[in-house]
């Protein structure tokens, strides 16, 4: 999904597909910080008691989560991204 929106490598870059590589950069970095956001939440409603808990499992699991939000928007996401970019593509009056 979001990478059918980025910018093509082969091609020489403009100022234009440069500020959009950028501008696609910044969409997938706010859906991811959202996405981490969302499992740290689903987290804390814990239903039960952790039996083997403790700090460096919780942290251990804190970096397991930023990696997996990072990977789902790297993958397409929820598409808070492609909607992010469709969005200030309209307002600059682009695609």
């Amino acid at each position: 999904m979001i990478g059918k929106l980025a910018p093509t490598p082969a091609a020489a870059p403009d100022g234009a597909d440069r500020e959009r590589a950028k501008l696609v950069k910044a969409a997938q970095a706010f859906e991811a910080v959202f996405v981490r956001q969302m499992i740290g939440s689903m987290r804390q409603a814990k239903l039960g008691d952790d039996l083997f808990g403790s700090d460096a499992s919780d942290q251990f699991r804190e970096m397991q989560d930023a990696q997996f939000a990072d990977q789902m928007v790297e993958d397409g996401g929820f598409g808070v991204a492609a909607m992010l970019i469709k969005q200030f593509d309209r307002q600059a009056g682009g695609k």
